[in-house]
Protein backbone atom coordinates (compact mmCIF):
# COMPACT_ATOMS: atom_id res chain seq x y z
CA UNK A 1 0.00 0.00 0.00
CA UNK A 2 2.83 2.43 0.88
CA UNK A 3 4.43 1.83 -2.51
CA UNK A 4 1.13 2.72 -4.22
CA UNK A 5 0.89 5.93 -2.19
CA UNK A 6 4.45 6.92 -3.04
CA UNK A 7 3.72 6.28 -6.70
CA UNK A 8 0.51 8.34 -6.50
CA UNK A 9 2.27 11.24 -4.73
CA UNK A 10 5.00 11.28 -7.35
CA UNK A 11 2.42 11.24 -10.13
CA UNK A 12 0.59 14.21 -8.57
CA UNK A 13 3.84 16.15 -8.21
CA UNK A 14 4.80 15.40 -11.81
CA UNK A 15 1.39 16.62 -13.00
CA UNK A 16 1.69 19.88 -11.05
CA UNK A 17 5.09 20.58 -12.61
CA UNK A 18 3.69 19.71 -16.02
CA UNK A 19 0.73 22.06 -15.45
CA UNK A 20 3.00 24.99 -14.58
CA UNK A 21 5.28 24.40 -17.55
CA UNK A 22 2.26 23.83 -19.81
CA UNK A 23 0.79 27.20 -18.80
CA UNK A 24 4.13 28.86 -19.50
CA UNK A 25 4.20 27.12 -22.88
CA UNK A 26 0.73 28.51 -23.65
CA UNK A 27 1.83 32.02 -22.70
CA UNK A 28 4.84 31.75 -25.01
CA UNK A 29 2.62 30.48 -27.82
CA UNK A 30 0.18 33.36 -27.25
CA UNK A 31 3.00 35.86 -27.46
CA UNK A 32 4.53 34.26 -30.57
CA UNK A 33 1.14 34.09 -32.33
CA UNK A 34 1.40 37.85 -32.78
CA UNK A 35 4.25 37.24 -35.24
CA UNK A 36 3.69 33.69 -36.51
CA UNK A 37 0.95 31.40 -37.81
CA UNK A 38 -0.25 29.17 -34.92
CA UNK A 39 0.47 25.98 -36.88
CA UNK A 40 3.91 27.32 -37.72
CA UNK A 41 4.53 27.54 -33.97
CA UNK A 42 3.33 23.93 -33.59
CA UNK A 43 5.73 22.84 -36.36
CA UNK A 44 8.87 24.46 -34.93
CA UNK A 45 8.02 23.56 -31.35
CA UNK A 46 7.66 19.89 -32.21
CA UNK A 47 10.61 19.83 -34.61
CA UNK A 48 12.98 21.03 -31.90
CA UNK A 49 11.38 18.76 -29.30
CA UNK A 50 11.61 15.82 -31.71
CA UNK A 51 15.35 16.40 -32.14
CA UNK A 52 15.85 16.67 -28.36
CA UNK A 53 14.01 13.40 -27.66
CA UNK A 54 15.68 11.61 -30.60
CA UNK A 55 19.09 12.59 -29.22
CA UNK A 56 18.09 11.26 -25.79
CA UNK A 57 16.86 7.95 -27.26
CA UNK A 58 20.09 7.41 -29.19
CA UNK A 59 22.27 8.42 -26.25
CA UNK A 60 20.62 5.97 -23.85
CA UNK A 61 20.07 3.26 -26.51
CA UNK A 62 16.30 3.03 -25.96
CA UNK A 63 14.75 0.21 -28.00
CA UNK A 64 11.39 0.50 -29.80
CA UNK A 65 9.02 -2.47 -29.61
CA UNK A 66 6.81 -2.92 -32.71
CA UNK A 67 4.17 -5.14 -31.07
CA UNK A 68 1.86 -2.20 -30.27
CA UNK A 69 3.03 0.19 -32.94
CA UNK A 70 -0.53 1.06 -33.96
CA UNK A 71 -1.29 2.33 -30.43
CA UNK A 72 1.94 4.32 -30.44
CA UNK A 73 0.93 5.95 -33.73
CA UNK A 74 -2.56 6.67 -32.37
CA UNK A 75 -1.07 8.33 -29.28
CA UNK A 76 1.04 10.52 -31.54
CA UNK A 77 -1.89 11.41 -33.80
CA UNK A 78 -4.28 12.19 -30.93
CA UNK A 79 -1.68 14.27 -29.10
CA UNK A 80 -0.69 16.23 -32.20
CA UNK A 81 -4.32 17.00 -33.10
CA UNK A 82 -4.92 18.17 -29.54
CA UNK A 83 -1.92 20.50 -29.75
CA UNK A 84 -2.92 21.90 -33.16
CA UNK A 85 -6.42 22.73 -31.90
CA UNK A 86 -5.09 24.11 -28.61
CA UNK A 87 -2.58 26.44 -30.27
CA UNK A 88 -5.27 27.62 -32.68
CA UNK A 89 -7.61 28.54 -29.82
CA UNK A 90 -4.75 30.23 -27.95
CA UNK A 91 -4.20 32.49 -30.97
CA UNK A 92 -7.89 33.29 -31.52
CA UNK A 93 -9.40 33.63 -28.01
CA UNK A 94 -8.04 34.73 -24.57
CA UNK A 95 -5.39 32.47 -23.02
CA UNK A 96 -7.39 31.65 -19.88
CA UNK A 97 -10.47 30.82 -21.93
CA UNK A 98 -8.49 28.55 -24.27
CA UNK A 99 -7.01 26.68 -21.31
CA UNK A 100 -10.44 26.29 -19.68
CA UNK A 101 -11.78 24.68 -22.87
CA UNK A 102 -8.75 22.41 -23.06
CA UNK A 103 -9.33 21.42 -19.44
CA UNK A 104 -12.43 19.51 -20.49
CA UNK A 105 -9.92 16.72 -21.22
CA UNK A 106 -9.92 15.32 -17.62
CA UNK A 107 -13.66 14.68 -17.90
CA UNK A 108 -13.09 12.75 -21.13
CA UNK A 109 -10.11 10.98 -19.52
CA UNK A 110 -12.24 9.73 -16.64
CA UNK A 111 -14.95 8.48 -19.01
CA UNK A 112 -12.42 6.76 -21.28
CA UNK A 113 -10.59 5.25 -18.29
CA UNK A 114 -13.87 3.84 -17.00
CA UNK A 115 -15.01 2.31 -20.30
CA UNK A 116 -11.69 1.32 -21.89
CA UNK A 117 -9.47 0.47 -18.89
CA UNK A 118 -12.14 -0.57 -16.38
CA UNK A 119 -10.87 1.89 -13.78
CA UNK A 120 -13.29 2.35 -10.89
CA UNK A 121 -14.63 5.76 -9.92
CA UNK A 122 -15.45 5.96 -6.22
CA UNK A 123 -17.77 8.51 -4.64
CA UNK A 124 -14.93 10.82 -3.58
CA UNK A 125 -13.47 10.91 -7.09
CA UNK A 126 -16.91 11.58 -8.58
CA UNK A 127 -17.57 14.33 -6.02
CA UNK A 128 -14.16 15.88 -6.75
CA UNK A 129 -14.89 15.87 -10.48
CA UNK A 130 -18.18 17.68 -9.84
CA UNK A 131 -16.40 20.30 -7.73
CA UNK A 132 -13.77 20.71 -10.43
CA UNK A 133 -16.48 21.13 -13.06
CA UNK A 134 -18.22 23.79 -10.97
CA UNK A 135 -14.88 25.58 -10.66
CA UNK A 136 -14.46 25.53 -14.43
CA UNK A 137 -17.94 27.07 -14.82
CA UNK A 138 -17.05 29.87 -12.41
CA UNK A 139 -13.91 30.62 -14.42
CA UNK A 140 -15.72 30.49 -17.76
CA UNK A 141 -18.42 32.97 -16.69
CA UNK A 142 -16.27 36.11 -16.27
CA UNK A 143 -14.48 35.35 -19.53
CA UNK A 144 -17.70 35.98 -21.46
CA UNK A 145 -17.75 32.58 -23.12
CA UNK A 146 -19.71 32.65 -26.39
CA UNK A 147 -20.30 29.48 -28.40
CA UNK A 148 -18.39 29.71 -31.70
CA UNK A 149 -16.38 27.40 -33.90
CA UNK A 150 -13.25 28.38 -31.95
CA UNK A 151 -14.85 27.16 -28.72
CA UNK A 152 -16.10 23.97 -30.35
CA UNK A 153 -12.59 23.28 -31.67
CA UNK A 154 -11.23 23.99 -28.18
CA UNK A 155 -13.46 21.32 -26.61
CA UNK A 156 -12.60 18.93 -29.46
CA UNK A 157 -8.95 19.51 -28.61
CA UNK A 158 -9.74 18.50 -25.04
CA UNK A 159 -11.23 15.24 -26.28
CA UNK A 160 -8.18 14.41 -28.42
CA UNK A 161 -5.91 15.21 -25.46
CA UNK A 162 -7.92 12.79 -23.31
CA UNK A 163 -7.71 10.10 -26.00
CA UNK A 164 -3.93 10.59 -26.09
CA UNK A 165 -3.64 10.31 -22.30
CA UNK A 166 -5.81 7.19 -22.23
CA UNK A 167 -3.63 5.60 -24.92
CA UNK A 168 -0.59 6.15 -22.70
CA UNK A 169 -2.12 3.80 -20.12
CA UNK A 170 -2.29 1.07 -22.78
CA UNK A 171 1.35 1.34 -23.85
CA UNK A 172 3.14 2.59 -20.72
CA UNK A 173 4.56 -0.87 -19.94
CA UNK A 174 5.74 -1.42 -23.52
CA UNK A 175 7.36 1.86 -24.52
CA UNK A 176 9.77 4.21 -22.78
CA UNK A 177 8.26 7.65 -22.06
CA UNK A 178 10.68 9.18 -24.57
CA UNK A 179 9.44 6.88 -27.34
CA UNK A 180 5.84 7.87 -26.56
CA UNK A 181 6.79 11.54 -26.71
CA UNK A 182 8.69 10.98 -29.97
CA UNK A 183 5.53 9.65 -31.67
CA UNK A 184 3.58 12.69 -30.49
CA UNK A 185 6.17 15.20 -31.65
CA UNK A 186 6.74 13.43 -34.95
CA UNK A 187 3.02 13.72 -35.72
CA UNK A 188 3.17 17.33 -34.54
CA UNK A 189 5.75 18.03 -37.25
CA UNK A 190 4.00 16.12 -40.04
CA UNK A 191 0.47 17.52 -39.60
CA UNK A 192 1.36 21.26 -39.90
CA UNK A 193 3.86 20.53 -42.70
CA UNK A 194 1.26 18.59 -44.72
CA UNK A 195 -1.30 21.35 -44.17
CA UNK A 196 1.28 23.87 -45.38
CA UNK A 197 2.04 21.83 -48.53
CA UNK A 198 -1.48 20.84 -49.52
CA UNK A 199 -3.81 23.54 -48.15
CA UNK A 200 -3.89 27.37 -48.27
CA UNK A 201 -4.65 27.67 -44.54
CA UNK A 202 -1.11 27.51 -43.12
CA UNK A 203 1.51 30.14 -43.91
CA UNK A 204 5.20 29.68 -43.13
CA UNK A 205 7.63 32.58 -43.40
CA UNK A 206 11.34 33.23 -42.95
CA UNK A 207 12.02 34.87 -39.58
CA UNK A 208 15.18 36.94 -39.11
CA UNK A 209 14.43 38.19 -35.60
CA UNK A 210 16.81 36.41 -33.20
CA UNK A 211 14.47 37.03 -30.25
CA UNK A 212 11.68 35.05 -31.96
CA UNK A 213 14.01 32.08 -32.52
CA UNK A 214 15.21 32.20 -28.92
CA UNK A 215 11.58 32.13 -27.76
CA UNK A 216 10.83 29.18 -30.08
CA UNK A 217 13.81 27.26 -28.69
CA UNK A 218 12.83 28.10 -25.11
CA UNK A 219 9.24 27.03 -25.77
CA UNK A 220 10.44 23.75 -27.27
CA UNK A 221 12.50 23.00 -24.14
CA UNK A 222 9.66 24.02 -21.79
CA UNK A 223 6.96 22.07 -23.63
CA UNK A 224 9.15 18.99 -24.06
CA UNK A 225 9.87 18.98 -20.33
CA UNK A 226 6.17 19.49 -19.60
CA UNK A 227 5.25 16.55 -21.84
CA UNK A 228 7.80 14.32 -20.10
CA UNK A 229 6.34 15.11 -16.66
CA UNK A 230 2.80 14.64 -18.00
CA UNK A 231 3.62 11.29 -19.61
CA UNK A 232 5.28 10.04 -16.42
CA UNK A 233 2.33 11.24 -14.31
CA UNK A 234 -0.21 9.29 -16.35
CA UNK A 235 2.09 6.29 -16.44
CA UNK A 236 2.42 5.86 -12.66
CA UNK A 237 -0.95 7.09 -11.29
CA UNK A 238 -4.64 6.59 -12.04
CA UNK A 239 -5.88 8.59 -15.02
CA UNK A 240 -8.91 9.95 -13.11
CA UNK A 241 -6.69 11.31 -10.30
CA UNK A 242 -4.08 12.88 -12.57
CA UNK A 243 -6.87 14.33 -14.70
CA UNK A 244 -8.25 16.31 -11.75
CA UNK A 245 -4.81 17.50 -10.62
CA UNK A 246 -4.20 18.81 -14.14
CA UNK A 247 -6.81 21.52 -13.37
CA UNK A 248 -3.94 23.39 -11.74
CA UNK A 249 -3.04 24.44 -15.27
CA UNK A 250 -5.99 26.88 -15.23
CA UNK A 251 -4.87 29.28 -12.44
CA UNK A 252 -1.30 29.10 -13.78
CA UNK A 253 -2.55 30.09 -17.24
CA UNK A 254 -4.71 32.90 -15.88
CA UNK A 255 -1.67 34.28 -14.07
CA UNK A 256 0.42 34.26 -17.23
CA UNK A 257 -2.53 35.78 -19.12
CA UNK A 258 -2.59 38.73 -16.71
CA UNK A 259 1.12 39.22 -17.33
CA UNK A 260 0.38 39.36 -21.06
CA UNK A 261 -2.32 42.00 -20.61
CA UNK A 262 -5.49 40.03 -19.83
CA UNK A 263 -7.90 41.58 -17.34
CA UNK A 264 -7.18 40.75 -13.70
CA UNK A 265 -9.46 37.89 -12.53
CA UNK A 266 -12.52 38.94 -10.56
CA UNK A 267 -14.19 37.21 -7.60
CA UNK A 268 -15.84 34.54 -9.79
CA UNK A 269 -12.47 33.44 -11.15
CA UNK A 270 -10.99 33.20 -7.66
CA UNK A 271 -13.99 31.14 -6.49
CA UNK A 272 -13.43 28.83 -9.46
CA UNK A 273 -9.77 28.40 -8.57
CA UNK A 274 -10.70 27.51 -4.97
CA UNK A 275 -13.19 24.88 -6.15
CA UNK A 276 -10.58 23.38 -8.48
CA UNK A 277 -7.97 23.20 -5.71
CA UNK A 278 -10.49 21.61 -3.31
CA UNK A 279 -11.43 19.05 -5.96
CA UNK A 280 -7.77 18.17 -6.45
CA UNK A 281 -7.19 17.77 -2.71
CA UNK A 282 -10.26 15.54 -2.28
CA UNK A 283 -9.37 13.21 -5.09
CA UNK A 284 -5.79 12.70 -3.90
CA UNK A 285 -6.48 12.48 -0.17
CA UNK A 286 -6.05 8.97 1.32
Amino acid sequence: MSEKLKSMDKGVLFMLVSALLGALNGALAKFLSQSMDPLEIVFYRNLLGFLIILFSIKKFHVSIDTSKLHLLILRGLFGALAMVLFFYTIATIPLGEAVVLNKTSPFFVTILAYYLMKESINLRTFFALIIGFIGVLFIMKPLGLVISHEHILGVLGGFFAAAAYATIKKIKDIYDARVIMLSFMGAGVLIPFCLFLFTPYVHFQIHTNLFIWLLIIFMAVVSTTSQWFLTRAYSISKASIIGVVSYANIPFAIGFGVMLGDLFPDIYTFIGIVFIVIGGILVTKK
